[in-house]
């Protein structure tokens, strides 16, 4: 009888390893009859002032779908499904103050907060997948100018499209 119960809880240890290693827990990828996505170029409506930021922003999120290869990238009118992106308010903010000469303060990290708004619409069902507002932030030094500034917003640009692209080929 004892050998008969351990046999039975190896098939049930084997029977969940077997499940385990089958399941997914970052969900459901793409359905079957989406094949390709648009991105249209986003509509930038941060008021941050920075020249070409919504073709940077179009093209770091087009890019991040490319490497990625769940859909395939096509033109708007050939496409299974559509991404449109709405760039928010962008704010630059202190994050840390430190002592500078004299006694003073000064502004040693800044951080870049960025908000997208993402429609994603299932062009062969004719259906809204998702409306949903991604936020994501990226840090720099603040001694280091204006270059420093593009690479907080080149951090926030990447993370926001990494959650884009995450929540779009698995968030079913």
């Amino acid at each position: 009888m004892r050998m008969r119960t351990a046999n039975t809880a190896f098939l049930c240890f084997i029977a969940l390893l077997a499940f385990a290693g089958c399941y997914s827990f970052t969900g459901a990828s793409v359905p079957s009859h989406l094949k390709t996505i648009a991105i249209p170029l986003a509509d930038d409506q941060s008021g941050f002032g920075e020249a070409g930021l919504r073709e940077k922003f179009t093209t770091t999120l087009t890019d991040l779908f490319i490497s990625d290869n769940s859909l395939e990238v096509a033109d708007r009118s050939a496409s299974d499904s559509i991404l449109e992106t709405v760039i928010l308010p962008i704010r630059d903010e202190i994050l840390s103050v430190g002592a500078g000469a004299q006694g003073s303060e000064q502004v040693n990290k800044r951080r870049i907060n960025m908000s997208v708004k993402v429609i994603f619409q299932d062009m062969k069902m004719r259906k809204k997948v998702y409306e949903k507002t991604f936020s994501n932030y990226g840090d720099y030094d603040s001694g280091g100018g204006f270059a420093q500034r593009q690479l907080g917003l080149e951090e926030a640009m990447k993370k926001i499209s990494e959650d884009i692209l995450l929540e779009t080929v698995s968030g079913w």
